[in-house]
């Protein structure tokens, strides 16, 4: 299936949200790609933890969940300005399956630095039943 990709800058403490809803929703996304770096890197110190979830964040900050069934995808950015320490990893749930809006948040522990964002989506087609399946669990939040 085909890949869609999206990319965006976000502020420390900010949200985006990547549109994704259609009207009928029988196509899914699954992630398969997703990646952060700085908006200068090795200039500032920073760790900073991108995520990605089913539904708007009220809170955004570093806190860590898998048990969250609304948590997508999360990525861990570490880069000391002194080049010592250097960390870019990311855990993907690329099992699930969804059909709504996703959104992404970014906070950085260390500093205030800005944070670059890439994503890559898998597009799979949806029967009208797997597509209501994905829909009630979006809605509801469950894995």
């Amino acid at each position: 299936m085909p890949i869609k990709s999206f990319r965006g800058k976000l502020a420390d403490g900010g949200q985006d949200t990547i549109r994704l809803a259609t009207n009928n929703g029988l196509t899914g996304y699954r992630i398969v790609k997703f990646q952060g770096i700085g908006d200068e890197p090795g200039t500032t110190a920073m760790e900073s933890t991108l995520k990605i979830y089913k539904y708007k964040q009220t809170t955004i900050n570093n806190a860590v969940n898998f048990e969250d069934g609304t948590l997508l995808a999360v990525a861990y950015i570490c880069d000391n300005a002194n080049r010592q320490l250097d960390v870019n990893s990311a855990v993907l749930f690329d099992n699930e399956i969804f059909n709504q809006d996703i959104f992404i948040t970014h906070e950085d522990t260390v500093g205030s630095e800005a944070m670059n964002y890439y994503i890559e989506l898998e597009q799979v087609k949806l029967s009208v039943d797997e597509a209501a399946t994905a829909t009630l669990k979006d809605m509801r939040g469950s894995a």
